[in-house]
């Protein structure tokens, strides 16, 4: 019989960094490549998320090639997409609606008063970092290099909800074909340097 190989201490849940953990910069910005890399002073930093927290669906469709006699004898992937749903909940946070309208259709300030033009003007790819604490304070970051908001959700105005934008992010193959990074880094044991 097998030794088990379980281990409880691997299993953890994501939550965000309290410094802030979703972040957004045009596209070519330069990239972390460790979960403790500065971010450039480009990336915003896009406030506080929904409970519902960050959703990545990262599914490839194949299609079932048969023979003559119905024996399967290929599977070959015919699509993969990689995506990332969130809600944005800082409505007021010009940075929140740069990322989710485009820079070129928000204008003003809070205090002076903000104008956000809503059109169908395309709103270009941008690169986006997702900041979260694991168990034992392990580190992870996710590097998104072109990620374009697909879809917008329907915005709520009620009483007892937030107002947020529910977003996803269809991420975009990079120059070596990636569609997104994950850096995991556990925490320095205390008493180390």
């Amino acid at each position: 019989m097998p030794t088990s190989n379980n281990n409880a201490a691997n299993v953890s849940v994501g939550k965000p960094v309290v410094t802030g953990a979703v972040f957004n910069a045009v596209a070519g910005t330069s990239l972390p490549t460790s979960t403790s890399a500065t971010l450039a002073a480009a990336f915003k930093a896009l406030g506080y998320v929904s409970d519902d927290g960050v959703t990545n669906s990262n599914t490839p469709s194949s299609t079932e090639i048969k023979a003559w006699g119905g024996d399967t004898v290929a599977v070959p992937m015919t699509e993969k997409t990689d995506t990332f749903q969130l809600k944005l909940i800082e409505c007021t946070n010009l940075d929140v609606l740069s990322a989710v309208f485009g820079s070129g259709n928000v204008s003003g300030t809070l205090a002076a008063g903000v104008t956000v033009n809503v059109n169908s003007v395309d709103v270009p790819a941008s690169s986006w970092v997702i900041d979260m604490i694991l168990r034992d304070n392990t580190a992870k970051r996710i590097v998104i290099p072109s990620g374009k908001i697909s879809e917008i959700g329907d915005v709520v105005y009620k009483d007892d909800e937030v107002i947020g934008y529910d977003i996803t992010i269809n991420c975009l193959p990079d120059s070596d074909g990636n569609t997104h990074y994950e850096y995991l880094k556990a925490a320095a044991a205390s008493g180390t340097t």
